[in-house]
């Protein structure tokens, strides 16, 4: 596959992944066990509301590391290592008090491939190399 064609396999990615990230309030509405950490509506828990809002944030510069995924590696890696250890967090908390296993099915795996896709996409792409030669 030409590198051309992995790097915009990445531009796709970001677009995506942002995208999803935007709408992680409709996905708890529609799927609340897969994606919501509480009973009741969304809007009800000051803490999903926040992480809401930091979601979104992030989807949005996803959006604009599209553009340029070149200018934004480190955003992009933080995306890749932020994703696994919320994910890992998740998963372990999932089997504590509450009994939350439905996460491990619904964004737990959904973090899991935000980070292998990310990363996969950005070696291939031959970022790394471009960012250590600065």
């Amino acid at each position: 596959m030409a590198r051309s064609h992995r790097y915009r396999l990445l531009q796709i990615a970001l677009v995506v992944f942002g995208t999803v990230m935007l709408l992680l309030y409709p996905l708890a509405v529609v799927w609340p066990s897969g994606w919501a950490w509480h009973s009741g509506a969304p809007h009800q828990s000051d803490y999903f509301m926040m992480i809401v809002g930091l979601y979104a944030t992030l989807g949005v510069f996803l959006w604009n590391a599209a553009r340029r995924p070149e200018a934004n590696v480190s955003l992009i890696w933080f995306t890749v290592c932020s994703s696994v250890v919320h994910a890992v967090i998740m998963a372990v908390q999932s089997f504590g008090s509450g009994h939350h296993t439905g996460h491990l099915w619904g964004d737990v795996p959904a973090l899991i491939l935000v980070a292998v896709v990310l990363a996969v996409l950005v070696r291939s792409a031959g970022l790394e190399q471009r960012r250590a030669g600065r």
